[in-house]
């Protein structure tokens, strides 16, 4: 019968294993436990590069092909993204590089892209890839109140406002910016913001005078000022 030796104290806290991993006695000692990695520092060459297309609608043809540089730059030099426009297929196609540092960075040159073909202007639209807390919302009148002929126009113009006082005075007191293209509602701001602006957007829609929604947007504004 072969001789059964009592482990010492310090063998049952713990045993190495033949890598030399430090592995618990018990329940886990399977499992070795080893030091934790970093991350890696530079972006490994052989990576596999990742891709972004982004659609370019018809009318939109003309302004990109005006104002390309000032996309072109702040994606390339910034963000360190490979950019081109495929005719055939009428798409921005964005591509990262061995010279990519932030993992944000082609999905932030995506929306930027993205903000410029919904109607922003390049000045507005460039906060997209400087800032992280700022997004984009979309939605139409029909998703509000379903309206028809006229009423459609009446809603569109109380949005606008004259010579587009309402847009503007929306977009000021929430620090936001507002595209109206027809039916389609754009809001480019931070989440917060997006939310006051879209409240005042679907009172007017619904029919609420301008000046009792100036008077709810001081309100709110006021609050959140005090709240930062």
């Amino acid at each position: 019968m072969p001789k059964v030796t009592k482990r010492t104290e310090r063998d049952a806290r713990e045993l190495v294993d033949a890598s030399g991993a430090i592995v618990a006695d018990d329940a886990d000692a399977l499992r070795p436990v080893y030091a934790p990695l970093g991350a890696p520092t530079e972006t490994r060459k052989g990576t596999k590069h990742e891709y972004r297309k982004v659609n370019v609608p018809a009318h939109r043809f003309a302004p990109l092909r005006e104002h390309w540089m000032a996309l072109y730059e702040p994606v390339t030099k910034q963000m360190k993204i490979d950019v081109r426009m495929n005719l055939k297929s009428k798409k921005v196609e964005l591509k990262t590089t061995e010279r990519t540092e932030d993992e944000s960075a082609l999905q932030k040159s995506a929306d930027f892209v993205q903000a410029f073909l919904l109607g922003f202007d390049v000045q507005d639209a460039v906060a997209l890839l400087r800032l992280d807390d700022l997004y984009l919302e979309c939605f139409e009148v029909k998703d509000v109140k379903t309206l028809r002929g006229e009423h459609m126009s009446r809603g569109i113009g109380r949005l606008a406002g004259k010579n587009g006082k309402t847009k503007f005075t929306i977009e000021n007191a929430t620090r936001t910016r507002i595209v109206i293209a027809d039916q389609h509602i754009r809001i480019l701001g931070s989440f917060q913001n997006i939310k006051v602006a879209r409240d005042a957007i679907c009172s007017l829609i619904l029919g609420s005078p301008p000046g009792k929604v100036y008077s709810r947007l001081r309100a709110v504004t006021a609050r959140l000022a005090e709240r930062f």
